[in-house]
Formats: C-alpha cells, sequence, structure tokens
C-alpha cells in the first residue's frame, strides 16, 4: 500500500537523523479531500483514493502535530511563506502542471473555503467547446494542464495531418497518442510554428483565467507553477495581451504575474509548508 512505502521512506528518512526529532508533519494531495478528518475523497489522478485515511496511520506512529491540504494549497502556502510571494497579504497560486487549481492566500491567511472546495478554478469552463479538463469540456483544466495541452495539440494535430500538413512532432495519425505537453513545448521551444500556435491558444486561455481571478480576488501576486515557469517567454506575452484586454485596469495594475519562486522545488517545500502550518495550529 502507498501509506506503508511512504512510512517506510519516512523511517529512513528518520534513521539518517538520529539527534533529531521531527515536529510535525505535512501530506499535500491532488484534491478533492477533506483536511480535518484527514480523508481524501477520489481526486481525479488517484481515482482509488476514495475516503482514504491519511492521517491515522501516521498519527498512530507520530505523536507530533500532523496537516492535510490539496497540493494547490499546500504549493500556495510554501510559495507564500518562502517564494515569489513571501510579504504578500493577497495571493493566487496556480498548480499548472498536471491539473490545474488555484491555492488562495487572503488576507494572511490560507483560505480553503466551506469543505475544502475552494481553488477550484480548473472546473471553470472559459469556452464552450475545447479539450476536456477536470470532467468538462472547454474548462481552464481542459486548456491548462499537462494533459489538457497533449488533447488540444492532439486535435490541432489531426486536422493539420487531414489537410496535408502535419506538424513535424506528429507526421502521422500514429503518432498522435504519443503527444505530450513536453513534446509540445520542446518543439515551441525550438521555433516550430504549430506547437507555437498550440501555446498561442493555451496562453490565451490562460489570461482569459487569470482575468477572472484579478478581478474577483484583486490580488497583489498571482504565482503560477510548472508549465508557466518552462515556457514563461513564449506565454508571457500572450497572457499579459489578454489580461489587458480583459482585467479590469485597477485591479490589474496591482497585480504582479509571475511564475514559481520555487520552481521545480516548488512540491517539495508544500509539504513541510503544510506541516509548519499544522505544528503553529496545535
Amino acid at each position: 500500500m502507498a501509506i506503508n512505502e511512504i512510512t517506510r521512506s519516512l523511517e529512513i528518512v528518520i534513521s539518517k537523523h538520529p539527534d533529531r526529532t521531527p515536529a510535525a508533519l505535512g501530506i499535500s494531495c491532488g484534491g478533492p479531500l477533506n483536511s480535518q478528518k484527514g480523508l481524501i475523497l477520489s481526486p481525479p489522478n488517484l481515482p482509488d483514493w476514495n475516503h482514504i485515511d491519511v492521517i491515522t496511520p501516521f498519527r498512530s506512529r507520530y505523536a507530533i502535530p500532523i496537516g492535510l491540504q490539496n497540493d494547490a494549497n499546500a504549493c500556495a502556502l510554501a510559495e507564500w511563506r518562502l517564494g515569489a510571494g513571501k510579504g504578500c497579504k493577497n495571493m493566487v497560486f496556480l498548480t499548472f502542471g498536471t491539473g490545474m487549481g488555484a491555492g488562495l492566500i487572503l488576507n494572511g491567511q490560507l483560505y480553503k473555503g466551506t469543505n475544502d472546495m475552494a481553488g477550484e478554478v480548473g472546473h471553470v469552463r472559459l469556452d464552450a467547446e475545447g479539450p476536456v479538463g477536470y470532467g468538462k469540456m472547454g474548462s481552464f483544466e481542459g486548456f491548462c494542464s499537462g494533459g489538457g495541452i497533449a488533447k488540444l495539440a492532439q486535435t490541432m494535430a489531426m486536422k493539420a495531418i487531414q489537410e496535408g500538413s502535419a506538424p513535424s512532432f506528429c507526421k502521422n495519425m500514429n503518432d498522435l497518442a504519443s503527444l505530450s505537453a513536453e513534446i509540445v513545448g520542446k518543439a515551441a521551444q525550438e521555433g516550430d510554428l504549430f506547437a507555437r500556435d498550440v501555446f498561442h491558444v493555451v496562453g490565451r486561455q490562460l489570461g482569459k483565467g487569470l482575468a477572472m481571478l484579478v478581478d474577483v480576488l484583486n490580488p497583489e501576486k498571482i504565482v503560477i507553477g510548472s508549465i508557466y515557469g518552462r515556457q514563461q517567454e513564449l506565454l508571457e506575452p500572450i497572457v499579459m495581451t489578454t489580461l489587458r484586454q480583459e482585467a479590469l485596469s485597477l485591479a490589474l495594475d496591482v497585480c504582479e504575474i509571475v511564475p514559481a519562486g520555487l520552481g521545480e522545488h516548488v512540491g517539495d517545500y508544500a509539504g513541510l509548508s503544510v506541516a509548519k502550518e499544522a505544528y503553529e495550529g496545535e
């Protein structure tokens, strides 16, 4: 079982530092979940984790505070405490990786909502048509996630192949299934015009999603993880053009859009930040 594997790995780490005792443990996991009861509630990327109690096995083994947050909230805490959002009172963190979700720091506190469902921006529909993400066609996650970019590229590449103008990285129908956001991103960085067209669509939709957050939440910063940091040079001009068209200028003027300050390590710091939150809450 995965929890047993995690426990064994944790024991190895602890054994290497016999002079130190953990003060708290933090768990970062894709939602939905119940942070108070410590339950994982069938996340899209962990479909067999239905009402799985991840807190009790650790609580029974370690007499220390243990916290659980969804990955967007955990990364928001990490970026707020240690990364690009340090010093902010109002900040939004967007995952933009396997999925699309938001962690919200509002008035200097993590905002989780009534039942840990705040920040599920990936479910918001941005367009009537488009890739399916979070169970909805044309959703924020459908356009702005690793899986969504792959689906978008497959759809666009299929049409191009049928029209006799196959992209360099997908020459025939047999190549469609293996398309990924990484493949398209690499081609875009190398100057492939078709791949850049794919990211133009992504950037436009990301800008629309950000405009919604700017208008509704009026944050100081929106920090974006994973894919945005890797493709910032390509995405940023498209995103900012769209934002200037879509967002209220008074709100946009005080909001900075930046990649995760912790870069590819934001996930590592996420669990630590949840642990610190749990420790301070005791």
